[in-house]
């Protein structure tokens, strides 16, 4: 079941259960992501809402982990990835694997990485995911670095605007 897409920031329980489940499955060792999320879901109350988004983040963060490892291996300087702490890890991996996914705009995604880094890791956990992230989309989103286009100034809007006016006494 694809979910729908309503606005990314409205994925934020999504995204907070897909961390959480993800997390549970690395830590336990074992069951899988569609009833490790029902049973997240159901015990922290959640709307049943945000569980399709949470499981399509989850399943693609799962399915993609080898190449998401590797690319969070590339770009996290001096560290290896098992010795990262496992909520960083996982928030790496989530963001990296919503950037490869594509849906939601680069800058939703790592202000919402650092957000979930913020809120679950340590006080250092923010910028360490933001500066690996934005490293990562540099090299996967590499378009993402040019100036957003402007509108041009409405036709004589611009050209009054530049006419040097004289003040009336």
């Amino acid at each position: 079941m694809e979910p729908t897409m309503d606005t990314p920031h409205s994925h934020t329980p999504s995204r907070e259960l897909a961390l959480q489940a993800l997390y549970a499955l690395e830590i336990i060792k074992e069951g899988d992501i569609e009833g490790t999320i029902k049973s997240i879901a159901e015990i922290m109350e959640l709307d049943t809402d945000c569980r399709p988004y949470a499981h399509h983040l989850a399943e693609q963060t799962l399915l993609e982990q080898t190449r998401i490892d590797e690319l969070i291996q590339k770009h996290a300087a001096n560290w290896e990835l098992k010795r990262m702490a496992a909520t960083d890890r996982n928030v790496l991996r989530l963001g990296v694997a919503e950037l490869l996914v594509g849906e939601v705009p680069f800058r939703v995604v790592i202000d919402e990485a650092v957000e979930l880094a913020k809120s679950f890791g340590t006080d250092d956990s923010g910028k360490f995911v933001n500066g690996i992230l934005d490293t990562i989309r540099k090299e996967i989103c590499p378009h993402t670095d040019e100036p957003e286009p402007t509108a041009p100034a409405p036709i004589g809007e611009a050209v009054a605007a530049d006419i040097p006016t004289k003040e009336v006494e």
